[in-house]
């Protein structure tokens, strides 16, 4: 089979063996860690505790870390304050000129702003493990369940520990990126949104099967839904708009002759351009009403409360149009800021390329700027559809709602684009390995040294 054999020679090329058994590793010691819980804490209080993150805005949030967070883990934060001081640090070099100054710099300036973004996750997670802590017991944690008292050493311990555990994930992220395998902050996400999978279809199948509640012709229905809304998310991850380019051809003199004998490539658009960080920033702002309205001086009113209703179902109607609405606006916003059309003119034209029948230059920026909004509408709407598609297989279909998390949004673009990534990074070592095995000198490189 051509899959064994993918596989085989995957393990015959020493560098990618070593690579994958040094990310395997790394992954298996997250995973370890997010099931040693705090200090302090006796696990076996936390039953209940854990089923409060089966279904809403608490799944979700367990989802990302894996079940690190209904767990009290060393891990609870997970990688989400690095996540979040990325995007901090990345909308600030808009505004920041220091920041500016430090992305034309190189590797020296990347550097600089890795550094900045390790601080202020430092400083997220000063603010987010208090607030973890302190929302355990409203949260449904029993005052049994901490051995030595909420005491103030529980405290300061209990967070440096958080912190040192986000701190530390980070760094195996970054491990996993230089040493191993595909975008370590990445797979690490994709490793803990996978962990929950299994749990999430045995309750459904429990649901289907052992209630006879539809049987398993139901799970059938419900993988090949599955099956064909992971395919519309790879379509969605790689879906392009080539621009055709020609380059002019440098003549004897030193100076460019423009014809059509010239090199000729495509700049690639892409439909989605700004991948899952739309659903991210739309997800945090649909934090803010319910928090609004829980605030005590708010809280008794009518709509306040049916406010915070509304905004607390992540499978209701009023919060996924607010929800797919945002999507949107964020999809252009982020593509705006992401997707220099001026500084890519510019680069075209320094290159001695052109696109036929458009001026290089402003003009060039001008084209390009508008096929980038007219692919983003689509682009847009397709990925609203898709991070709310779990909403319509809870209403239509009556799926669990842990499974449902699984049919789209963030989760679902994250394994795929993840897995695409990680793909497309084994397929060019398996490429090079190719390549070298038709040199007779090149099939092995040691023994050419």
């Amino acid at each position: 089979m051509k899959f064994i054999d993918t596989i085989k020679n995957i393990w015959k090329i020493e560098e990618l063996r070593n690579r994958i058994m040094l990310t395997l590793g790394l992954l298996l010691v997250y995973r370890f860690g997010a099931q040693v819980v705090l200090p302090g804490i006796d696990a076996s209080q936390l039953a209940n505790f854990a089923g409060k993150f089966d279904t809403g805005l608490g799944g979700l949030l367990n989802a990302f870390t894996g079940g690190a967070f209904a767990n009290a883990s060393v891990f609870a934060l997970g990688i989400m304050p690095y996540i979040s001081a990325s995007i901090v640090v990345q909308l600030m070099q808009i505004a920041v000129p220091y920041l500016q100054k430090l992305q034309k710099e190189g590797e020296s300036g990347r550097k600089k702003i890795t550094q900045i973004t390790r601080w202020l996750t430092i400083g997220i997670c000063l603010v987010q493990a208090p607030s973890y802590l302190a929302g355990l017991p409203a949260l449904g944690v029993p005052t049994e369940a901490f051995i030595l008292g909420q005491t103030p050493m529980f405290y300061i311990s209990s967070v440096i520990i958080l912190v040192t555990g986000t701190i530390f994930a980070m760094w195996l992220g970054e491990k996993i990126t230089d040493k191993g395998v595909g975008n370590g902050i990445s797979i690490l996400i994709m490793v803990g949104i996978i962990a929950t999978l299994p749990q999430s279809f045995a309750q459904e199948f429990a649901s289907r099967v052992l209630e006879s509640n539809g049987g398993l012709i139901m799970i059938l229905i419900e993988l090949v839904i599955w099956f064909v809304i992971i395919l519309a998310s790879v379509m969605l991850v790689m879906a392009v708009r080539k621009i055709p380019v020609q380059y002019a051809r440098r003549t004897a003199s030193g100076g460019y002759e423009k014809n059509i004998f010239g090199a000729r490539q495509f700049i690639p658009l892409k439909l989605n351009a700004s991948g899952v960080m739309p659903i991210i920033f739309a997800q945090a702002i649909m934090f803010v009403p319910s928090a609004i309205a829980s605030i005590s001086m708010f809280s008794d009113s009518e709509v306040a409360q049916s406010i915070q209703a509304a905004f607390s179902d992540i499978f209701g109607l009023w919060y996924n149009l607010v929800f797919a609405a945002l999507i949107i606006i964020f999809t252009y916003f982020y593509t705006a800021i992401t997707v220099p059309t001026n500084k890519m003119a510019d680069d075209l034209k320094r290159s001695g390329g052109f696109i036929p029948g458009i001026k290089p230059g402003s003009e060039t920026g001008e084209y390009l700027d508008r096929i980038m909004s007219q692919i983003t509408l689509p682009g847009s709407i397709f990925l609203a559809l898709i991070a709310v598609f779990p909403a319509f297989v809870v209403k239509l279909m009556g799926i669990q709602q842990g499974w449902a998390l699984f049919y789209g949004g963030t989760s679902l673009l994250i394994m795929v684009g993840v897995a695409i990534d990680t793909m497309q990074q084994i397929n060019s070592y398996l490429l090079n390995r190719h390549y070298d095995g038709l040199m007779k000198t090149g099939k092995n490189r040691k023994a050419v040294a």
